[in-house]
């Protein structure tokens, strides 16, 4: 697809082209991309552990932009966005809803993996009414198995990657079978595809208070999950090593309206190792 054909009129149709733009809200200026149709409920997009506006697969982005107003965004204190990172879930959750409703936006789907499902999970909890959907991908419950243990795991395959001069996520996304390597080369190759206007690191501050957050959620007394009933679309790997895959399961199953998908041979990053089914599974559920 050449570039005059990704963007149509305004619309813009690939994320690789997606201009990064700003917003200030409460003192923060917050970093956004937004792409797709304007009309119909937005999915507004919250990132993982470590990640900026560049680490989401543009495969996953432009499949569900094709339909749906996709906008991403980098929280407080991360890449191109102000301030300093907090150190809760909870109040990456209060950053989000004040970033959202900066934009004017008063209803949304949101599409959150991994740390970015449990900032999901408090939105839809302290603001009901601003959220119709929710697909909790890659993620887990407060008080949640093993998810206290994302900070020792980070720090062990950071260092496998070192050692190994690859990408900590080959290790963390994926599973080490063939297929599973393969997907991640993959998936590397399509983190890079963006060229242009690229996004700035995380610094080791931002990263450091994340990991403190995911450590307090995985240590915090489970939620009351009954409380949320929008419909709910739990997807990940049947292999997730970093959040262990159970929690997915609960999840599902500990709200009113889940459903759950798991994908074979799949880690962590399984959404994006299958990135053609998930898309597709996530359309048919937006599109209810």
């Amino acid at each position: 697809m050449n570039d005059s054909q990704e963007v149509r009129g305004d619309v813009v149709t690939s994320y690789k082209n997606a201009p990064t733009r700003t917003i200030t809200a409460d003192g923060v200026t917050f970093a956004y991309r937004e792409l797709g149709p304007r009309s119909g409920v937005p999915v507004v997009f919250l990132t993982h552990l470590a990640a900026v506006l560049d680490n989401w697969d543009p495969r996953v982005v432009d499949g569900i932009a094709a339909k749906r107003h996709v906008v991403t965004f980098d929280n407080r204190g991360v890449g191109a966005s102000s301030g300093s990172t907090p150190r809760t879930i909870e109040a990456m959750a209060k950053d989000a809803v004040t970033f959202i409703r900066a934009l004017g936006l008063e209803y949304v789907d949101l599409h959150g993996f991994s740390m970015g499902g449990m900032i999901a999970q408090v939105i839809a909890q302290t603001d009901p009414d601003l959220v119709r959907k929710l697909i909790l991908t890659g993620t887990g419950p407060a008080g949640g198995e093993g998810i206290k243990d994302v900070t020792r795991l980070s720090h062990l395959d950071t260092v496998r990657g070192l050692l190994t001069l690859q990408d900590p996520k080959q290790f963390l996304f994926f599973t080490r079978t063939a297929n599973g390597r393969r997907a991640g080369k993959a998936f590397l190759a399509r983190l890079k595809e963006r060229t242009q206007g690229r996004d700035k690191a995380i610094s080791l501050t931002s990263y450091g208070a994340q990991l403190k957050a995911i450590h307090r959620w995985g240590l915090e007394r489970p939620h009351d999950l009954s409380v949320i009933h929008q419909p709910v679309l739990v997807a990940n790997g049947e292999s997730d090593r970093m959040v262990p895959s159970q929690n997915s399961v609960d999840l599902a199953r500990r709200v009113p309206n889940g459903e759950l998908v798991l994908y074979p041979d799949a880690g962590h990053g399984g959404i994006f190792q299958f990135h053609g089914q998930f898309v597709e599974t996530a359309l048919e559920f937006l599109e209810r």
